[in-house]
């Protein structure tokens, strides 16, 4: 073994002593493994866990040895990728793979090349907000901040070694003529990841609470990962979906690249997922099958969350998963058409459902103003959301807006007691409770208070960002880990709007439904949000089939009622969909035709920009 600033030429396995073999990542979720291999007969048709993307076939790889095969030409290679991703792991089966070819290997670990620990620390601070706060404010940082360039300037590649590896986040900082392969990783699995403790963040060797770890993802690691992602993505030669890293799959960008551009003239879907919590219900282990019925409840459905979503491609019946960054970095003018200029590569719509079914009351709570979010959390867009109800039982309800007698100060100070002393409250003697019906569309622009009460399936029709809710009020209940949930009082007083009660409620909050199109075949019925609401919300009601232009703006989508509709889109893409499934239909798309394969009317709620 040769070494020289903190290089490593191996030439034997016997003398790898850089890189260990440890054992599988663990994860903690109660949620599956992406599988790599779809059985179509395996998931049901009313909804596929994993909707995919179909390439030619035989374009999907798998394993360390056939991607030794291609870079068994190569001298030299970057390997880069995002957080969560393990390297040493990684680097100890794709060396011996390479090995067993009889090549010498130099690797250079640019983990070697960062900053000192405590510097890199100084240097995100800034970004983390207050120590016992769950948000932070969005980095203006680069990855290359992170990194001693002096000691960059350092690294030497061997003429003696057949190949050399540089790895790790950042490694196509070092060169821009190596072959570059990026190790991706889904958002859901390094969080399950984290809460395992098998991951840190970025230039920190120590594990840190949950909480922590999250917000520190969020606002400091994501941020410039995902910018250099979106840097690298035209110099990209091999994605590799490292979820399963013990047999990767692989393919070329060139694929991908190709498949994306597709994809942003027809129609895509991207992996929901599916989290338990506090107040989580019964409707979706109810009606989706596939999931781990094992679990308390299911709470949320990620089904159009994209900071967290990903995109799957299948070749044959092998699939390969990589981050919605993607298409957006590389088709944002096809899927947003007149509205990219406005909102750039940040897709702005988001579809979640939130299940109170034999569940309990979401917590009372509201979302920051435009200027707040802005000013305070770095986002460029707000919270602004509706509650589309997809399903309820009869005595459901939802909080809305304030009572019309309310003291600001009477209120509060209900909230603080509640909070010190663990006291319950009579929530409606400050915020108006409302039945909630099958179809009713609840508007909840940013500072309104609100919360979806028991018995609902929501569908939450929002802006895209999710996580900036201030809780006033949680029930005095614990979270599933039995810790109490965060309460942000002061964040909330600063953004309410307490001139939303009263009859305004009503007037202003709900949404009207109105048929503005007819022909005894199909209605096109609108359901007119609030001035606040950059997107606007209507329903297809249908018979037999439906056609519609996007008119430059893309079209989010979901079927509320009925049993199954078939999708076309101007090029010829045909895609059947299920209840409850959501699906994206760019504004490049330019037609669309929808089909009802079901028996009796259907009904297709979609949301759209402005």
């Amino acid at each position: 073994m040769f070494v020289h600033n903190n290089i490593i030429i191996l030439v034997d396995l016997k003398n790898f002593k850089d890189v260990e073999t440890p054992e599988l990542l663990n994860r903690r979720s109660s949620q599956f493994l992406m599988p790599q291999l779809k059985d179509v007969n395996k998931w049901s048709k009313n909804f596929d866990l994993y909707p995919a993307f179909n390439l030619e076939p035989n374009s999907i790889n798998m394993g360390y040895y056939s991607l030794a095969d291609y870079l068994s030409d190569q001298k030299l290679v970057c390997l880069d990728g995002f957080s969560g991703v393990n390297w040493s792991y990684i680097l100890n089966e794709l060396y011996s793979a390479i090995t067993a070819k009889g090549m010498t290997v130099q690797l250079i670990n640019l983990e070697n090349y960062l900053k000192p620990e405590n510097a890199i620390k100084e240097l995100v601070a800034p970004f983390l907000g207050d120590d016992d706060s769950v948000w932070g404010k969005r980095a203006n940082l680069s990855l290359s901040d992170f990194f001693d360039q002096e000691l960059l300037k350092t690294i030497e590649i061997s003429e003696d070694s057949d190949l050399t590896l540089i790895y790790g986040c950042g490694s196509g900082l070092v060169s821009d003529e190596a072959l570059l392969i990026y190790f991706d990783l889904p958002k859901n699995e390094l969080q399950y990841r984290m809460r395992a403790n098998s991951v840190t963040n970025f230039g920190v060797s120590s594990y840190d609470e949950d909480y922590k770890t999250y917000k520190h993802f969020y606002f400091v690691d994501w941020v410039l990962l995902n910018a250099e992602k979106k840097k690298l993505s035209t110099r990209i030669d091999v994605i590799v979906d490292s979820q399963h890293q013990e047999n990767p799959s692989w393919t070329y960008m060139k694929t991908i690249r190709e498949a994306l551009h597709d994809m942003s003239k027809s129609l895509f879907r991207v992996r929901p997922w599916f989290e338990p919590g506090a107040w989580g219900g019964e409707w979706i282990k109810d009606h989706i099958q596939g999931l781990n019925k094992d679990v308390p409840n299911y709470a949320w459905a990620f089904s159009l969350i994209v900071p967290e979503n990903g995109l799957i491609f299948q070749s044959d019946n092998r699939l390969l998963e990589i981050s919605f960054d993607f298409i957006m970095n590389q088709e944002g003018q096809n899927i947003l058409g007149a509205h990219y200029e406005h909102f750039g590569n940040e897709f702005p719509i988001r579809f979640n459902f939130l299940d109170t079914f034999n569940g309990g009351n979401l917590s009372i709570q509201c979302h920051p103003r435009l200027k707040y979010i802005q000013e305070v959390f770095g986002e460029n867009i707000t919270q602004d959301e509706c509650y589309y109800i997809l399903d309820c039982e009869e005595n459901a309800g939802v909080y809305l807006g304030f009572q019309d007698d309310i003291n600001p100060e009477n209120f509060r100070g209900a909230l603080e007691k509640s909070q010190e002393e663990g006291i319950e409250l009579n929530i409606t003697n400050y915020v108006q409770l409302h039945n909630s019906k099958k179809h009713d569309l609840f508007l909840i622009p940013n500072g309104t208070i609100h919360s979806a009460g028991i018995g609902n399936m929501v569908l939450e029709i929002s802006a895209t960002p999710y996580i900036f809710t201030f809780k006033m009020y949680d029930w005095v209940r614990l979270d599933l880990d039995g810790k109490p949930r965060p309460i942000n009082i002061d964040h909330a007083f600063k953004n309410l709007r307490f001139d939303l009660k009263g009859e305004r409620v009503k007037e202003e909050l709900f949404s009207n439904p109105q048929i503005i199109e007819s022909n005894g075949d199909f209605e096109i019925i609108h359901y007119p949000t609030h001035e606040e609401h950059f997107y606007d919300v209507r329903r297809f009601d249908f018979n037999k089939s439906f056609e519609m232009q996007t008119l430059e703006s893309c079209q989010v989508m979901m079927l509320v009622e009925g049993e199954h509709i078939q999708v076309e889109t101007e090029n010829g893409l045909i895609q059947e969909l299920g209840y409850a499934e959501t699906f994206v239909i760019p504004a490049a798309a330019g037609k669309f035709k929808l089909t009802n394969f079901g028996s009796g009317w259907v009904k297709v709620i979609n949301a759209y920009l402005k």
